[in-house]
C-alpha cells in the first residue's frame, strides 16, 4: 500500500527532461482536456472538473495498484522487478495498467506514453523497496566506499532513492533552474489571484516571505525563483549553467504590477547561497531604479518613499534581503516557545526584529551582514501578505518549529500604520497540483491529518516513549503558530484535549509510556489556555 501511494505521487509529475509524461496528464488527454485546466477548475469548485479529477485520481491509483500487484508475490513482497518488468512491458493488452484502464473512460490512453511511464515507475519501485541504510552504515564504519547520491525529496527526484547513500547537494550557483522557474510562476500566479480574491481585487503591494536553505536544495531554487517572479525579473544562466545575472521582464509580459518583497533568508540559506543573495539584492535594486509608473512598480514606489524619509539614496532604501548576523541562526522564537520563557507576543516580535534585521548589500562586497533595523521595519510595515512554502511531503507546518520561528504575521500587523492584519498564505507544492492556502487553512489541515488523526498518533505511540514526545512537540509547535500569527482555531486545542486528556485510557497510556513528555503536554495545554489561545 505504501509503495502504491509513493508511486502515485511520483507518477503525478511531468518529467520533461526524461520525456516522461505524468499519469494524470495522459489520462486527461484521452478526454480532450489539459490537466492544468482541470486542477484550476477543481480549485474554483467547478463541479464537472471536481468529478473528473476524482475519476483521474481513482484511475491513477487503480492502474498503479494493478501494476504493483503484478510485481509482488503472494506475501506482498516486491520480487525481482526486472524479470517481471521485461515480461510485463511489450505485451500490449496484457500490460496490467492497460487491463485496468480498459474498463474506464480512459481506455484510449496513449499506450507508448504509458509504457515509458511504467518503465520508469518499475525502476522507482525497485528503489523504493531497497533498504541500504544499515549496510551503508556498516561500510562507512569499516572505512569502505559508500556510493554517493543526491539528497532531496523522493517524489520530485526518485534518484535520491534508495536511502543509505552518501548524500551530496547541488552546485549552489546553478539555481534557480528553468524547471524551478516554471513551477514558481504557477505558485506566484495562484498566490496573487488568491490575495486579490480575498482583498477586493487589489494586488498586494508587498509580500514578506522566507527562503530556506535545504528547501531550495530540494526544489532547485523554487522559492528563490518565486521572489524573482514577484518583482518581475528572470534569472539568466551562462554557458556552464551558472545563474549569475538577471534581466527585467517587461510590464507587458508580466501583465501585472511588480510586487515588492521583504526576504528573510534562513541562516543556512545565507551560508550556502550567498551568491544568490547577492543576485536577489542586485535584482531588487535594479527594479527600484526602473523608470516606470509607481502604481505598476511597488518596489520603486516604496523605495522612493523610504529614501525620502530616511534621507538616503534609492538603492540603499531598496534593501530587501535580510537574514541573521553572520554565524547566527534563527530568531530564537522557537526556543522561547519550547521553554515557555516569554512574557508576551511583543517580546517575541522584538526578538525577531533584533535577530533578523541584518541586511545583505551587493554594493558593499565583502562587508558581510549589516544591521539595518530601521529599513527592515519600514519594509515590513508595507506588507499586505506573509508567505511560506511547504515543498516536501516529509515535513509540514507543525512537524518542526522553524516555520513559526520565521513567521512575521502578527509583527507586520503591529508595524503597519493602519494596524491591519496581513493575509498569511502557505503554498503547498508537495504534489503536481500546487495549492495556495491561507495559513489558518493549512494549520487546520495539519491538525486533522497529524495531531488529531488516529492513524498518525497510534503510529507514533506504537514506537514507545519517542512517540509521546512527538505528540507533545506537535502541540507546542501549534502554540507557536498561535503566538506568531493568531491563526489557530480554538477547536484544534479543544479536540486535542478531548483526544489526549479527557480519554482516560489514552491519558494513562501517555503517562505510563513517557511521564516527562506527558507532563510537558499538560503544561502546554494549560499554557495555551492561560495565554488565551
Amino acid at each position: 500500500m505504501e509503495a502504491v501511494a509513493t508511486l502515485v505521487n511520483i507518477a503525478a509529475l511531468d518529467r520533461p527532461e526524461d520525456d516522461i509524461s505524468a499519469l494524470p496528464s495522459i489520462l486527461a488527454a484521452t478526454v480532450g482536456r489539459n490537466i492544468e485546466d482541470i486542477y484550476r477548475g477543481n480549485g474554483k469548485g467547478i463541479l464537472k472538473d471536481v468529478e473528473l479529477l476524482r475519476q483521474i485520481t481513482e484511475a491513477s491509483r487503480g492502474a498503479i495498484s494493478a501494476f504493483v500487484d503484478r510485481s509482488t508475490n503472494n506475501k506482498g513482497q516486491v520480487v525481482d522487478t526486472s524479470d517481471k518488468l521485461t515480461s510485463l512491458l511489450g505485451f500490449g493488452l496484457n500490460e496490467p495498467w492497460i487491463q485496468y484502464l480498459s474498463d474506464t473512460q480512459f481506455y484510449r490512453a496513449d499506450r507508448e506514453k504509458l509504457r515509458v511511464l511504467f518503465g520508469f515507475l518499475g525502476e522507482c519501485l525497485k528503489l523504493i523497496v531497497a533498504n541500504n541504510e544499515v549496510g551503508s552504515l556498516k561500510q562507512a564504519l569499516e572505512g569502505k566506499y559508500v556510493e554517493p547520491g543526491p539528497g532531496g525529496d523522493p517524489i520530485r527526484n526518485p534518484k535520491v532513492l534508495p536511502t543509505g547513500k552518501n548524500i551530496h547537494a547541488l552546485d549552489p550557483q546553478a539555481i534557480p533552474t528553468v524547471a524551478a522557474l516554471q513551477s514558481a510562476k504557477i505558485v506566484v500566479e495562484r498566490l496573487l489571484e488568491r490575495q486579490k480574491a480575498d482583498n477586493g481585487g487589489k494586488y498586494p503591494e508587498t509580500v514578506a516571505l522566507v527562503l530556506w536553505g535545504t528547501d531550495n536544495i530540494k526544489t532547485y531554487g523554487e522559492s528563490l525563483a518565486q521572489v524573482m517572479w514577484m518583482i518581475g525579473v528572470r534569472p539568466v544562466a551562462d554557458g556552464l549553467g551558472r545563474v549569475n545575472k538577471v534581466e527585467p521582464v517587461s510590464l507587458e509580459e508580466l501583465g501585472r504590477p511588480r510586487v515588492d518583497v521583504v526576504v528573510n533568508c534562513s541562516g543556512v540559506f545565507r551560508d550556502l547561497f550567498i551568491n544568490q543573495m547577492n543576485l536577489l539584492d542586485r535584482a531588487v535594486k535594479m527594479v527600484a531604479e526602473l523608470d516606470e509608473p509607481e502604481d505598476q512598480n511597488f518596489v520603486r514606489k516604496h523605495a522612493l518613499e523610504q529614501a525620502k524619509t530616511l534621507g538616503v539614496d534609492v538603492r540603499e532604501a531598496a534593501t530587501r534581503v535580510f537574514s541573521n548576523a553572520s554565524g547566527s541562526y534563527s530568531s530564537n522564537i522557537n526556543l522561547a516557545v519550547e521553554n515557555s520563557s516569554w512574557n508576551d507576543e511583543k517580546q517575541l516580535q522584538d526578538m525577531y526584529l533584533s535577530r533578523k534585521s541584518f541586511a545583505f548589500d551587493s554594493d558593499a562586497p565583502g562587508a558581510g551582514m549589516m544591521e539595518k533595523r530601521q529599513v527592515f521595519e519600514m519594509a515590513l510595515s508595507t506588507a499586505d501578505a506573509t508567505f511560506q512554502n511547504l515543498d516536501s511531503s516529509e515535513i509540514s507546518l507543525t512537524d518542526v518549529s522553524h516555520y513559526f520561528d520565521s513567521d512575521p504575521t502578527n509583527l507586520v500587523q503591529n508595524l503597519r500604520k493602519d494596524g491591519k492584519k496581513p493575509s498569511a498564505y502557505i503554498a503547498d507544492t508537495t504534489t503536481a497540483n500546487a495549492q495556495v492556502r491561507t495559513l489558518s487553512e493549512t494549520v487546520r489541515l495539519d491538525a486533522r491529518t497529524k495531531l488529531l488523526n488516529p492513524k498518525w498518533y497510534e503510529g507514533m505511540l506504537s514506537t514507545g516513549y519517542e512517540g509521546v514526545r512527538e505528540i507533545e512537540k506537535r502541540l507546542t509547535n501549534t502554540v507557536g503558530w498561535s503566538a506568531t500569527s493568531g491563526q489557530v482555531d480554538n477547536w484544534v486545542y479543544e479536540e486535542a484535549n478531548t483526544t489526549f486528556i479527557k480519554d482516560e485510557e489514552m491519558l494513562n497510556r501517555l503517562m505510563n509510556t513517557n511521564p516527562n513528555s506527558f507532563r510537558k503536554l499538560l503544561q502546554t495545554f494549560l499554557e495555551a489556555n492561560g495565554r488565551g489561545y
